[in-house]
């Protein structure tokens, strides 16, 4: 049996990647699927213990699991190695002496511990010398208390302070003024600041690869014209056509014998590196991560929807779901300018229809809102289990994309 969870970044000040929080519930009333807390963290550790491998769901990056005073009790934590777990101590359970003693037992074993949620008490000072992270909830906290939390814990310099539900630009640079290091949220995936600007000659070449490759009947000609306008794409086929994971007798030295030779799946997967790659190189991997993982999902699922979609099509729309983050735009502005298919410029316009709903399927399994999931799944007649295996193996996929590209 498997158990599921979605999975949300956590960043450094240089927003590179840090850990993953494996969001597996909403909160201890809204469990997916409808277990209580300590059940939800028990198949969790069962899950990555025994079934998925934790390294294989983050990336070989620490998770951050919640656990309640009675997993904790369990000893659950200790069912997973100090390297692959941050033992996230819930807002809920209330600081006394058993507490303590499981804090420090963990400490002392290599344990990384983080208070979630954590709101102000003078007795918690008994737990700063074995706490390391502090989760601060940016929404809920104003700055004078971010304030009195820092002067409490002036003379930890061991302690780190971590903004979660950082939703724009703005509340990360503040965030990072306050002394925050590692950043949880959304931020990354909203335009840091509205402008206009003309797209690169490569970035255009780019759009029209990913629109022809999204038709189902494949132009070469068309294709093999866009490649040659532009001597640096040219240059990534071949290299790549050539490259040693393919085992070819014979060199490959034409555009043409490139597309041929890689085919329309792998030509596809060859421009989903490259978008990855070269789009935009000063945003946060992450934001590429997750706009391959959506790219790879949306594909993976139209094929379970009865409904004439076709699967490049929601390959693409997937992809470039995320494109006015990544290029810092509007987005009615960026698909003003690119050449691409007008049921994609509706879907991610408008919000509406099929393709729209892939999209905002795997929005809300990245939040893990459970509810508004299952309601989208509901509407378009998918089962839950697997949609989120389909989840699961698109993170794995991305993974491995944006490792190749590296």
């Amino acid at each position: 049996m498997y158990f599921y969870a979605a999975r949300q970044p956590i960043l450094d000040k240089e927003k590179q990647l840090f850990a993953y929080e494996l969001l597996f519930r909403d909160n201890i009333n809204n469990v997916f699927p409808d277990i209580d807390g300590d059940e939800a963290t028990s198949k969790m550790i069962d899950a990555s213990k025994f079934n998925m491998g934790i390294a294989e769901f983050t990336g070989k990056k620490p998770a951050f699991i919640n656990f309640t005073l009675e997993t904790l009790s369990k000893g659950l934590p200790e069912m997973l190695t100090p390297e692959e777990v941050v033992v996230e101590i819930l807002e809920t359970i209330k600081p006394g002496k058993k507490l303590l003693a499981l804090c420090k037992s963990l400490f002392e074993k290599g344990y990384t511990l983080a208070l979630d949620d954590y709101e102000h008490q003078n007795v918690w000072a008994h737990f700063y010398p074995f706490i390391k992270i502090i989760k601060i909830d940016w929404q809920t906290t104003s700055i004078e208390q971010i304030k009195q939390i820092k002067v409490a814990i002036a003379s930890h310099d061991h302690i780190q302070l971590l903004a979660e539900k950082v939703e724009t630009h703005e509340e990360y640079h503040q965030a990072q003024e306050l002394g925050f290091e590692l950043f949880q949220g959304f931020f990354f995936a909203k335009p840091e600041m509205i402008k206009t600007k003309s797209l690169s000659p490569s970035q255009m070449a780019m759009a029209e690869l990913l629109y022809e490759t999204s038709k189902p009947e494949l132009d070469l000609g068309a294709i093999t014209d866009v490649f040659e306008r532009d001597v640096t794409l040219s240059y990534k086929l071949l290299r790549y056509a050539n490259s040693a994971i393919f085992k070819r007798r014979n060199e490959i030295s034409t555009i043409k014998q490139a597309l041929v030779t890689l085919g329309s799946g792998e030509l596809k997967r060859f421009l989903g590196l490259l978008f990855a790659t070269n789009v935009n190189p000063d945003k946060p991997n992450e934001l590429i991560n997750a706009a391959m993982t959506r790219a790879k999902f949306c594909e993976m699922v139209s094929k379970d929807i009865n409904a004439p979609i076709d699967t490049s099509i929601a390959f693409l729309t997937g992809l470039l779901s995320l494109i006015d983050a990544i290029l810092d735009e509007e987005l009615s502005s960026i698909m003003d300018k690119l050449p691409l298919a007008q049921e994609i410029k509706d879907a991610l316009i408008t919000k509406k229809g099929v393709l729209a709903a892939l999209v905002i399927l795997v929005e809300q399994i990245e939040h893990a809102n459970w509810e508004k999931t299952n309601s989208v799944m509901e509407k378009l007649g998918l089962k839950k289990e697997p949609v989120l295996e389909s989840y699961h193996e698109a993170i794995a996929w991305a993974d491995e994309q944006c490792q190749l590209s590296a």
